[in-house]
């Protein structure tokens, strides 16, 4: 799968969304990962913000991205506290303890799977 190179002229949060939305079902991501991919590593927080800003927003899948350790730590943004975990499951990723179960085994990272 490729994306072009992000626009510089476009808004950072509709860059991270663009990103986001190429997360594969049942696959999650890090903000940290996706603020690298955005050449803008030290930007992790404002990925963050981005996605408590993007349940809003319908194609956008913001359940797929979690800290950096499998963490759910959005999911006080969704409309009910276990709204993420459920979108989780229903793609076949297990959860416990707010954590995602074999996180490396799901784990997608933009900046190897996307060609710039």
């Amino acid at each position: 799968m490729e994306i072009s190179i992000p626009n510089k002229h476009k808004d950072f949060f509709q860059n991270v969304y663009d990103v986001v939305r190429l997360i594969p079902e049942g696959r999650v991501t890090s903000y940290g990962a996706i603020a690298k991919y955005l050449s803008a590593p030290r930007s992790s927080r404002m990925v963050g913000w981005a996605m408590n800003s993007a349940h809003g927003i319908p194609d956008v899948p913001a359940h797929r991205v979690v800290n950096r350790n499998g963490m759910l730590t959005g999911k006080m943004h969704f409309s009910s506290p276990t709204e993420m975990e459920d979108r989780l499951k229903m793609e076949g990723i297990d959860t416990e303890k707010d954590k995602i179960v074999d996180f490396k085994n799901h784990y997608w990272d933009p900046s190897e799977e996307l060609s710039i």
